[in-house]
């Protein structure tokens, strides 16, 4: 490569972190932040969050933008960022672990009753419930990509009735994949949605599918704020309808305190917080797609614009 062109670095903040994990894992590399570039012309590659309005377009010889985490919604539909200029976002690095975590928590959450004895607890009450196996409880993964297919195989691995629900077929281990989301959410007792954000996928948990889960039926949100109508989904906490829900995003973030959903005590809310980008595993990543871009290789998570991911 050469030793000329940059390959910048914005991160919303660790700006100093990332691009020490860069300057280590390449030397090879000329690693900068953003921040810091005298000429902007020299930016042929550049790995960030996100930028500020009109950013992009001072990098007049931009090669290609490694996005640092798994959604890339906001890089689409940028006018100072080029159609042309590849978007390659990252795979896993490290976050589909902890993705499977979030979800077994909301799983076992649900099979051992451990939301219901909160409850219990708050209101000074002793009330052993039956045990169930882990076969009876039905999971619906949805979106089954690197982060959702790895929490859907694991789920099955650890015994639970899995099914899951994509826009292409995939055969996963232990998955049954269906492609009638109606159909399946009728089935269902542990929603877990992992979706990415795009123009099919928001608003796809609208009032009318989320009445079609079972009564007792339980729902987990860690895809994007926008494709769960909140109100909704609190209107049926309320009714009874559904036991409870797990949220990690919102349409609003962070979600404004003044919010009801902070009171209903059959909502778990975390922070955005279900997976984290690992830095070192991240760096490692795009060095390692850095390079067969510039062989002119496949890159896998390269985005198709048309698709939203």
């Amino acid at each position: 490569m050469d030793t000329s062109s940059i390959f910048a670095v914005a991160a919303t903040n660790k700006t100093e972190k990332w691009v020490d994990a860069f300057r280590k894992r390449a030397p090879e590399l000329r690693v900068e932040a953003l921040d810091d570039v005298a000429n902007p012309d020299d930016v042929h590659w550049i790995a960030t969050w996100e930028t500020a309005p009109g950013r992009f377009a001072s990098l007049k010889n931009l090669r290609a933008v490694f996005a640092m985490g798994a959604g890339v919604e906001k890089f689409l539909g940028r006018d100072d960022l080029s159609d042309t200029v590849p978007l390659i976002r990252l795979n896993d690095a490290g976050m589909a672990e902890q993705m499977f975590d979030y979800a077994l928590y909301a799983a076992l959450t649900v099979l051992r009753s451990f939301d219901q004895y909160a409850r219990d607890q708050a209101e000074f009450t002793w009330k052993p419930r039956a045990p169930r196996s882990r076969a009876s409880l039905r999971v619906t993964v949805l979106g089954l990509g690197t982060l959702g297919g790895y929490v859907a195989t694991h789920l099955a691995q650890h015994g639970f009735t899995v099914s899951g629900w994509s826009r292409t077929e995939k055969t996963l281990p232990g998955v049954r994949w269906h492609g009638a989301l109606d159909m399946l959410l009728g089935e269902t007792d542990l929603l877990v949605s992992i979706l990415p954000l795009t123009d099919e996928t928001r608003g796809l948990l609208n009032a009318r599918r989320l009445a079609l889960l079972p009564r007792g039926a339980y729902v987990v949100n860690a895809g994007r704020g926008d494709q769960l109508d909140l109100d909704a989904l609190l209107n049926l906490l309320d009714s009874g309808h559904l036991r409870g829900a797990q949220l990690d995003v919102f349409p609003i973030e962070p979600l404004p305190a003044t919010h009801p959903a902070w009171e209903n005590p059959t909502l778990r809310i975390t922070p955005h917080a279900a997976a984290f980008t690992l830095i070192d595993e991240a760096v490692d990543q795009m060095v390692t797609k850095l390079a067969q871009f510039e062989r002119g290789e496949t890159v896998e998570g390269t985005v198709d614009r048309s698709r939203s991911y």
